[in-house]
């Protein structure tokens, strides 16, 4: 099966592998872009994130999650694997990827989302581990903060991508960030109104019911 760009250059689509966990925000992030965007790939979990070689991760010298693997070698990180995807789909048109808006309502809520679900990794290692010294109390306000930011300015954020569109990264983002909160039992969401009526909004979509959280197992 075969994409088509706006160049008319034809794209392969097969062969791909999203390496990563069912258990990962970032990695539903990918997974929700290559279902909406009717990518066909495999999906293939890592059931050891304490491994310390790369070829558990696909390869990643980083040894982290998401990784699409295929024959023109595996793009690492989520930003750089939806671009990649969206490439393949042939659909850019349709897509609004972080930094395509000029407008810094939008800058801003893309990368608050990004830094909470970073600082949610941080808090999930440091519960794991059992040392307190990893998750000091300015990880916590820190959250807390770019939660209450994206819930109070959301509405403008939205307001200021194209439309009409297929998919948006800070819709993705956020809405597998805030769903993940739970989930990991790091937060209650309940607080943030308007995260939680875009979850429900956007968790009827077909790309987010195929990617409910869960813990893979070998």
């Amino acid at each position: 099966m075969q994409s088509r760009r706006g160049s008319g250059k034809k794209i392969p689509m097969t062969d791909l592998v999203v390496v990563g966990r069912s258990s990962s925000h970032f990695t539903r992030t990918v997974r929700i872009f290559a279902l909406e965007l009717g990518v066909p790939h495999e999906f293939r979990p890592v059931f050891d994130l304490t491994a310390l070689d790369a070829e558990t991760y696909a390869g990643n010298p980083a040894l982290k999650v998401p990784v699409l693997m295929s024959v023109d070698g595996p793009p690492v990180a989520t930003e750089n694997i939806c671009r990649e995807l969206v490439r393949r789909s042939g659909r850019g048109a349709e897509v609004v990827l972080r930094g395509a808006v000029a407008d810094l309502r939008v800058a801003n809520a893309e990368e608050l989302a990004l830094h909470a679900m970073s600082t949610e990794v941080s808090l999930i290692v440091a519960r794991f581990t059992g040392d307190a010294r990893l998750a000091p109390p300015k990880l916590e306000r820190s959250l807390d903060g770019s939660l209450r930011h994206l819930d109070d300015h959301l509405d403008e954020a939205l307001a200021a991508l194209p439309a009409p569109r297929l998919l948006s990264f800070l819709e993705v983002a956020v809405f597998c960030l805030v769903t993940h909160l739970p989930f990991r039992d790091i937060r209650s969401v309940d607080g943030y109104p308007r995260l939680v009526e875009l979850c429900r909004e956007f968790g009827g979509r077909a790309g987010a019911r195929a990617t409910e959280y869960a813990f893979d197992r070998p």
